[in-house]
C-alpha cells in the first residue's frame, strides 16, 4: 500500500511520519510546526484525520470557542484537523511551503512540501485570502542582513485560479 492511501480491503490509512518534525513557539506567530531536517520538494509531510462538524453544530457551538481559529472549512460544515493539522500556521498565498489537499471521502488532510525545505524552517500553509488576524512575518528584504516586519495581506491571490492554487480538494 503507498503511503497515505486508503486500503480499500480494510479501512486502513497508512500515515507516514518524518521523524524530524516538532512543535516549537515562533516569536511573532506562536506554536507552529519546524523541521529539525531538510525537507525535499514533493515530501508527503503528515496526514491529519479530521473531526468533522455540521453546519448546525458548528454555529451552535463551534465558532464560540477557540476551535474557531483551527478549523478547515468542509463539505457539508467544518473539520478540525487532528494531530499536527490544525499546528501549521499561515503564510501568504505564494509564500507557503507547505500546501494541503481535503480528502473528504478519507476525512483526511494531506500537507505536502511545495518546494525544498531547509533544516530549521517554518511549515506552513496558506489559509486563503480572508484571515481574521494581520498577518505579521518576518521576511527578508532586499537588503542584505535586514529584516521587515510585513502586515496586511501581501502577496494574496489575485484569481481564482490563484487561490485555487492554495487549496486541492479531491
Amino acid at each position: 500500500m503507498d503511503k497515505g492511501v486508503v486500503d480499500e480491503c480494510n479501512d486502513s490509512i497508512a500515515l507516514p511520519a518524518l521523524g524530524c518534525l516538532e512543535l516549537r513557539t515562533h516569536p511573532l506567530r506562536g506554536r507552529g510546526v519546524f523541521t529539525r531536517s531538510p525537507i525535499a520538494r514533493g515530501t508527503l509531510v503528515h496526514i491529519s484525520p479530521v473531526l468533522l462538524f455540521d453546519h448546525a453544530e458548528y454555529s451552535e457551538h463551534g465558532k464560540h470557542t477557540k476551535l474557531d481559529h483551527y478549523t478547515y472549512c468542509w463539505q457539508g460544515g467544518f473539520a478540525l484537523a487532528l494531530g499536527l493539522g490544525s499546528m501549521f500556521n499561515h503564510e501568504p498565498f505564494g509564500r507557503e511551503n507547505i500546501g494541503f489537499t481535503r480528502d473528504m471521502g478519507a476525512s483526511l488532510i494531506k500537507y505536502t512540501a511545495l518546494r525544498d525545505i531547509a533544516a530549521g524552517e517554518e511549515l506552513c500553509i496558506c489559509y486563503g485570502p480572508n484571515v481574521w488576524f494581520d498577518v505579521a512575518t518576518k521576511a527578508s528584504n532586499d537588503q542584505e542582513g535586514s529584516n521587515s516586519v510585513l502586515e496586511g495581506n501581501a502577496l494574496q491571490p489575485q484569481t481564482a485560479e490563484d487561490l485555487l492554487q492554495c487549496f486541492d480538494i479531491i
